[in-house]
């Protein structure tokens, strides 16, 4: 069995209807940062980048920025 985190922060955007630049600009992230999380390209998100971002969206929940799911693999 293998896990599997997504960020969802595309979809977040899109239903903000708010860019990466904004984002960026609203967050104090780079624009790569934001990217990279966008497209689920990185490794390890750092706690700060996160909570920014929940402030952004004005989240109450982590699970409606992260998902964590399982895929079977047999």
């Amino acid at each position: 069995m293998e896990h599997k985190i997504e960020i969802k922060l595309k979809q977040l955007l899109k239903e903000s209807n708010m860019t990466q630049q904004e984002l960026s600009s609203k967050t104090g992230l780079t624009q790569r940062t934001i990217s990279v999380l966008v497209n689920n390209k990185i490794e390890r998100v750092p706690k700060t980048a996160l909570s920014k971002i929940a402030d952004v969206f004005e989240l109450d929940d982590i699970r409606d920025l992260i998902d964590f799911t399982y895929n079977d693999r047999e």
